[in-house]
């Protein structure tokens, strides 16, 4: 029975000088690169090789941030069908992630709901709503906008910051499978 070999980046973030890390991974978290340079000041060990391990990292400097920060972080998101997707104004992967979503393929009703929510969630939270699009539709996405929308503040601040520990997952994982 053959046995299956963990994904593991390339390059290796074990063996990554501070510069070389922010290159390759800086840009996991959108327009954040400190987080990666966090991760790198903990401490990097060729357990971290892999793009959960790596994730899981990169996550808990996420968490272990000022509120400031993870505001700073979350703001950093575009809108999801916003007018920067519109205007083909995303970094590649939110181009990519929003495109597998179908958000590319809304219907104007769709925009504009989508619109509307994003200007209600704004208002509300302060902060653009953050979602790992990554097997959901625009139906399903519309349904979780909705309902995020109830949340009070804390609750979504924390919400939107595992949303993007899952996305920076998953852009690492994309990343070691190419």
């Amino acid at each position: 029975m053959p046995t299956s070999h963990p994904l593991l980046l390339s390059p290796a973030p074990s063996k990554c000088s501070l510069e070389m890390l922010t290159h390759h991974y800086g840009d996991i978290y959108e327009h954040s690169p400190w987080v990666a340079e966090a991760a790198w000041q903990h401490g990097l060990t060729e357990a971290h090789d892999t793009p959960d391990a790596l994730a899981e990292l990169m996550g808990l400097m996420l968490q272990q941030a000022s509120s400031e920060q993870q505001i700073k972080v979350i703001q950093a998101h575009p809108d999801l069908a916003g007018k920067a997707a519109m205007a083909g104004e995303l970094t590649q992967d939110s181009t990519s992630e929003q495109a597998g979503a179908g958000l590319d393929q809304c219907s104007p009703e769709e925009f504009a709901r989508f619109e509307y929510l994003n200007a209600a969630y704004k208002e509300k939270f302060g902060f653009p709503f953050v979602v790992a699009v990554k097997g959901l539709d625009r139906h399903g996405i519309l349904a979780a906008f909705e309902e995020r929308l109830h949340n009070d503040a804390a609750t979504e601040r924390q919400t939107a910051i595992e949303q993007i520990i899952r996305i920076a997952r998953f852009r690492l994982r994309a990343r070691a499978e190419q």
